[in-house]
């Protein structure tokens, strides 16, 4: 980074150039690795200072500390580099310098994360040489600490028998809790890896221990979906209808990716069809969001109850509508699927379908019964939905249908505050045309004119203002639609109210600072500074009027 803060990077011209050195007899990629590797780590030793400057005083920080963890692995045949990283991974300052240049476990964030011990991370890169060393010079193999936990479930998920094997063979605790995945088995289980699970499971791996974002190992196990791993995993007598995760059971992770083979052996050794747990209900469920019919029609003809409340979506025919997956709704329904069940984040299936904007969907649903004015859910009913999502033959579907243009209800009060908020014109209009009172009260914004002025749709805020809308109504999280437009509106919003007659005060200022646009501000204070002239001149007229004698 130069002075002026720009980030200057050295790169090969092209990446041919790259490929012509590799095809070159003289150019070993080892060599270079080892030349990088070293470069990189004594580049970091020998940094100094505070965090703050380091970018600026040493410019190839970053690519160093990144880079360094790149090449290892292939240079760690020369024990040069295996003392290098060795003495590089024991000093505590050298590896707290280099977390905070590169989070080597979350490359997205720049934060500086939680450090572990230098074992750890040798683990975690597969660098066997590396962590025998390590283990000699007294590194403690079962100390917590890392995204996952200890060293043993970093290797595990990384794959590398050899480290895994290490570890085991040195004391490390095949059963150590923490971490990412709860244990190094789920951590294996999860990444496929059928040897080192072996490994671990032969070393007394608890097959149903508990822990982790993944729960349990047959959970984990499903979301890789290999049928010997599963297998195996039975064979060693793991819980069957273990709940764990966010999802619930194995079986619903085999129903949500479709995994055929794996449903299958889960339900010949007795997995229970209609278990609820996790956000998403039960496996039908999950297999409606996944859209398989060969696996709905198994689940089904197992026994699956298509009524079966649960979950985020309530059922099976929210879950579908809401993907818009006409086939699996249309099987779910000659099933005996409820039309009308209530329940779940939009609370029936025509509030799905229709915050989903599949006009077929939502005919066939109102073909079968879905009541068009049914209300509870997000948006409260089906109307304000389609509104929100701004889908005109939506909205006109269920106008046909009967749906009450100006019911009250859910965070967007009415569907003309939801169209407003939505942004599309022709929604707006539609619904307008259709007798929707443009200054009904109620939801998070008051009225449909402040929605539309918080997002900052033009178009829509001329059409309400031309059918009427009070541009100096009350109510709403931001009291009325100039505050609302202030916030975080636009300056051409802003403009078109105090056109329309918008009336400015301390609040719509305050607002307007929050929302951190000064040219509103600005505009603002000078409206402010007019009204409070006009203001004054009536009332200094008044005055002079009542002192006039009479003619």
């Amino acid at each position: 980074m130069n002075r002026a803060g720009t980030v200057e990077e050295l790169h090969l011209a092209h990446f041919s150039v790259k490929e012509y050195l590799l095809k070159q007899t003289q150019f070993y990629l080892e060599n270079a690795s080892i030349t990088m590797t070293k470069t990189c780590l004594t580049y970091l030793t020998d940094i100094r200072g505070s965090h703050s400057t380091i970018s600026h005083d040493f410019p190839m920080a970053r690519y160093a500390a990144k880079s360094w963890f790149d090449y290892v692995v292939l240079a760690e045949t020369s024990e040069d580099i295996v003392q290098t990283t060795v003495s590089f991974l024991r000093d505590k300052r050298t590896v707290q310098l280099w977390c905070q240049l590169y989070q080597v476990e979350r490359t997205w964030d720049d934060r500086p994360g939680s450090i572990a011990s230098g074992l750890y991370y040798a683990c975690l890169r597969g660098l066997a040489r590396v962590a025998r060393t390590l283990i000699t010079k007294g590194a403690d193999i079962n100390a917590q600490g890392g995204y996952y936990g200890n060293a043993l479930q970093a290797a595990s998920f990384n794959g590398d028998l050899e480290t895994v094997q290490l570890l085991l063979d040195k004391g490390a605790d095949v059963n150590a809790q923490g971490g990412q995945y709860g244990n190094a088995l789920c951590a294996a289980l999860f990444k496929g890896n059928r040897g080192i699970a072996q490994l671990l499971l032969d070393k007394g791996a608890d097959v149903n221990a508990q822990g982790g974002e993944y729960g349990n190992t047959l959970y984990a196990a499903s979301f890789d979906g290999n049928l010997e791993i599963m297998q195996l995993l039975l064979d060693k007598e793991a819980d069957i209808s273990a709940q764990g995760g966010e999802l619930g059971d194995a079986l619903y992770i085999a129903s949500l990716k479709s995994n055929l083979e794996v449903l299958q052996l889960l339900l010949d050794k007795g997995a229970n069809i209609n278990a609820q747990g996790g956000e998403l209900g039960d496996a039908l469920q999950g297999a409606s969001l996944g859209g398989n019919l060969e696996v709905m029609q198994m689940l089904l003809d197992k026994g699956a109850d298509v009524n079966a409340q649960g979950g985020d979506y309530g059922n099976a025919l929210q879950a579908a509508s809401s993907e818009g997956n006409l086939e699996v709704m249309q099987l779910l329904l000659d099933k005996g699927a409820d039309v009308n069940a209530q329940g779940g984040y939009y609370c029936n299936a025509l509030q799905a379908a229709s915050r989903g904007g599949n006009p077929e969907i939502v005919q066939l649903l109102l073909d079968r019964g879905a009541d068009v004015n049914a209300q509870g859910g997000e948006f409260s009913n089906a109307m304000r939905a389609a509104s929100f999502e701004g889908n005109l033959e939506v909205v006109q579907l269920l106008l046909d249908k009967g749906a009450d243009v100006n019911a009250q209800g859910g965070e967007y009060g009415s569907a003309l505050q939801a169209a407003s908020y939505g942004g599309n014109p022709e929604v707006v209009q539609l619904l307008l045309d259709k007798g929707a009172d443009v200054n009904a009260q109620g939801g998070q914004y008051g009225n449909a004119l402040q929605a539309a002025s918080f997002k900052g749709n033009l178009e829509v805020m001329q059409l309400l203002l031309d059918k009427g809308a009070d541009v100096n109504a009350q109510g709403g999280e931001y009291g009325n639609a100039l505050q609302a437009a202030s916030f975080d509106g636009g300056l051409e919003t802003v403009q078109l109210l105090l056109d329309k007659g918008a009336d400015v005060d301390a609040q719509t200022s305050q607002a307007a600072s929050r929302g951190g646009n000064p040219e509103i501000v600005q505009l603002l204070n000078l409206n402010g500074a007019k009204m409070m002239s006009r203001k004054r001149s009536s009332s200094t007229n008044i005055r002079v009027r009542t002192r006039l004698p009479p003619l």
